[in-house]
C-alpha cells in the first residue's frame, strides 16, 4: 500500500485543560521535522478529535492532558477509532500522568505516554521511529 509524503499528526487537547503551551511546542517540533501537523486547539471532544484525524487522514494523534482526565480521554479516542475502523493511527500523548497509569494506557492501546521533561527530540524521533511503521 506504500503510504508517501510526510507523516500526519493531529495534535490535540482534550477536555477542559486551558493550558496548551506544551502542545504548541510538540507541534511545531513535529513541523519543524518534516512532519504536517494539525493543531486543533483547546476544549476539543474525543469525538473532535478522531473526527479531524479521520477527516485529515492523519497517521496518528498526539494528545497533550493536563487535567488528570487522561484514563478517560484517552480511552474514548482509543474507542472512538476503533468504532470508525481506524485503528491504524496510532495514538500517543504526554503531560502530568502518574508513572502507575502509564502501563494501563499502553495496555488500552495507546503507543507511547511522554511525561515532563521528555525532549521534543525524544519525541520527534520516536515518531519518526514508531509511526507509519508496519510490525514484523
Amino acid at each position: 500500500m506504500g503510504v508517501t509524503g510526510p507523516i500526519r499528526v493531529v495534535v490535540a487537547k482534550p477536555g477542559l485543560d486551558g493550558h496548551d503551551r506544551g502542545a504548541k511546542v510538540i507541534a511545531r517540533a513535529l513541523r519543524d521535522a518534516g512532519m504536517e501537523v494539525i493543531y486543533t486547539g483547546l476544549h476539543q471532544t474525543p469525538e473532535q478529535v478522531v473526527g479531524t484525524a479521520i477527516q485529515e487522514d492523519a497517521d496518528a494523534i498526539g494528545l497533550s492532558i493536563l487535567s488528570g482526565a487522561h484514563n478517560t480521554l484517552f480511552a474514548k479516542v482509543i474507542e472512538l477509532l476503533r468504532e470508525r475502523d481506524a485503528e491504524d493511527i496510532k495514538v500517543f500523548g504526554g503531560g502530568i500522568i502518574p508513572e502507575a497509569d502509564i502501563a494501563p494506557l499502553k495496555a488500552l492501546g495507546v503507543a507511547e505516554i511522554f511525561t515532563p521533561g521528555a525532549t521534543t527530540a525524544s519525541i520527534v524521533d520516536w515518531v519518526n521511529a514508531n509511526v507509519r511503521q508496519v510490525p514484523a
